[in-house]
């Protein structure tokens, strides 16, 4: 599995310099505002380009002007370090510079390293205002002028597809995805019928969760009793699900209760329920990309469900970086100080970061719970 070791963001909010060591399961906790949100945009952003959507992504978080650390920098830097099976180690950098109304790419890198004495091997380099070269291993070096490519797009982006390593990069980021909170409205796809297909994820908005758990059901038996194996410990009363078509190739979905003769249909469960049942059902998804984020995963649920989600999160951290933010300190409490990221404003008013577990914790730790040690102040370098 691809391994993305390394995110370093700098001049985005109040991100002005943040470096962080990506751990296999991720959680972000802070007081409102201090930059929790801000690191998954910028995760998303960094995805966005190396997908071809950089300038769309830009424009949807209202512009660069408007994403700049303020009155500090006229320029965002990403840098990602992404060890790969092989044993190499690729380091990406971007710069993005502001413009007058827009934008450029003022500098990007990437480069591999397979022996710690060797000097790297540059995949991506650019050269002046506007051109690169791609120089791919054991292939001849190209240079891609400025005349000949999109500059408002990343090279990354252009890289030709038979270039491995820098399509391996490319796919790595463009794949991965952030999920907001679950909309669970009347009208909201979870709730309403879905066209059948064979679907490997519950979609962002729960659009294919039908879809995703009656596959799942005929293809992935293990799986599929795995979630509702799952389902059962946290609902007692839930017996089974049910796939019912309601029109040709279109699928609804119905909850099974010991207490009613009639099945539930999925319109009819509560919010807490539908959420749960989607996030279980995406931790399960055997396409997770490298880093999955989620933003308050937490909302609606029961501190039980919250146990069991976390679990869920363990076991699936093996397959995907899983990065989570949360406002809730009852999720905290059933999580150990190295799945703990404490987010906090230094004096200059710049987002900090902190690990939990390299902090002075063990005297408190035999008394209090990781959420009791927020509450009073603890958490902090």
């Amino acid at each position: 599995m691809h391994q993305i070791n390394q995110f370093r963001i700098r001049g985005f909010r109040r991100l002005l310099d943040v470096n962080l060591e990506v751990r296999p399961f991720t959680t972000i906790i802070g007081v409102n505002g201090v930059g929790k949100t801000s690191l998954l945009d910028a995760f998303s952003l960094l995805f966005a380009s190396a997908d071809g959507n950089l300038e769309k992504k830009l424009s949807a978080l209202g512009g660069i002007a408007n994403i700049l650390t303020r009155e500090k920098t006229d320029a965002l830097e990403f840098s990602v370090g992404i060890e790969i099976p092989d044993g190499a180690i690729l380091k990406y950098t971007l710069n993005v510079t502001s413009r007058g109304m827009g934008y450029s790419i003022t500098n990007e890198e990437l480069f591999e390293s397979r022996h710690q004495n060797q000097s790297p091997h540059i995949l991506i380099e650019t050269v002046g205002e506007g051109s690169v070269f791609y120089n791919p291993s054991g292939q001849e070096r190209v240079l891609l002028g400025k005349e000949s490519r999109i500059r408002s797009e990343t090279a990354l982006s252009q890289a030709p597809k038979t270039f491995l390593q820098t399509e391996k990069l490319r796919h790595i980021l463009a794949k991965s995805i952030k999920y907001r909170t679950l909309d669970i409205g009347s009208k909201a796809p979870v709730r309403l019928p879905q066209q059948m297909s064979p679907v490997n994820e519950p979609g962002l908005n729960g659009e294919d969760l039908i879809s995703y758990l009656y596959n799942l059901r005929e293809t992935s038996e293990a799986k599929f009793e795995a979630i509702t194996d799952t389902i059962k410990v946290a609902f007692h009363d839930f017996k089974e699900f049910g796939f019912p078509p309601v029109a040709s190739g279109m699928l609804t979905m119905t909850w099974k209760d010991r207490n009613f003769a009639r099945p539930l249909y999925i319109n009819e469960l509560s919010d807490g329920t539908l959420r749960f049942l989607w996030l279980v059902s995406l931790l399960q998804s055997p396409t997770l990309p490298a880093i999955t984020m989620i933003d308050e995963p937490d909302i609606s649920l029961h501190p039980k469900q919250m146990r069991l989600l976390v679990d869920l999160m363990r076991e699936a951290s093996s397959r995907t970086r899983l990065i989570i933010a949360t406002h809730s300190d009852r999720f905290v409490s059933f999580l150990e100080p190295k799945e703990l990221l404490v987010f906090d404003i230094n004096e200059e008013g710049e987002t900090s970061a902190t690990h939990a577990d390299t902090l002075d914790l063990e005297r408190w730790l035999d008394e209090y719970r990781l959420d009791e040690l927020w509450s009073m102040g603890h958490l902090t370098a």
